[in-house]
C-alpha cells in the first residue's frame, strides 16, 4: 500500500473500505459497495484494504472496528463510518459530501 497516499489525492472520490477476512459484516459490505460502483462507474474510486494486511494505514486512519468506511478526496478525509450502509446510503454520502 505504498502508493495510499497517492490513491487518496485524487480529484475523484475515493472510498475506502477498512475490511478483515474474518468479519461478518464486512462480507455483507462487499457486495453493496459493488452496487455502488456500478451505479457511479467512474464518478467513485473505491478501494478495499485488509485490516490484517495492511495494520500501518489502519493504525495511522485509528481504524478501530471493521468494516470502517472513509472517504477521501484531494487528500482530504471528507467522512467516516463505522459499520453496515444500504446501497442508498453509501451513494447519497458520497454525492453530499463530495464535490461530484
Amino acid at each position: 500500500m505504498s502508493n495510499f497516499d497517492t490513491i487518496i489525492q485524487s480529484e475523484k472520490p475515493v472510498l475506502i473500505d477498512f475490511f478483515a477476512t474474518w468479519c461478518g459484516p464486512c462480507k455483507m459490505l462487499g457486495p453493496i459497495l459493488k452496487e455502488v460502483k456500478d451505479s457511479l462507474g467512474d464518478r467513485v474510486s473505491i478501494i478495499k484494504i485488509d485490516v490484517d494486511k495492511n495494520q500501518q494505514i489502519s493504525s495511522q486512519y485509528q481504524v478501530r472496528g471493521v468494516p470502517t468506511m472513509i472517504l477521501f478526496q484531494n487528500g482530504k478525509q471528507l467522512w467516516r463510518q463505522s459499520g453496515v450502509l444500504t446501497k442508498e446510503e453509501i451513494i447519497k454520502t458520497i454525492l453530499e459530501k463530495s464535490n461530484k
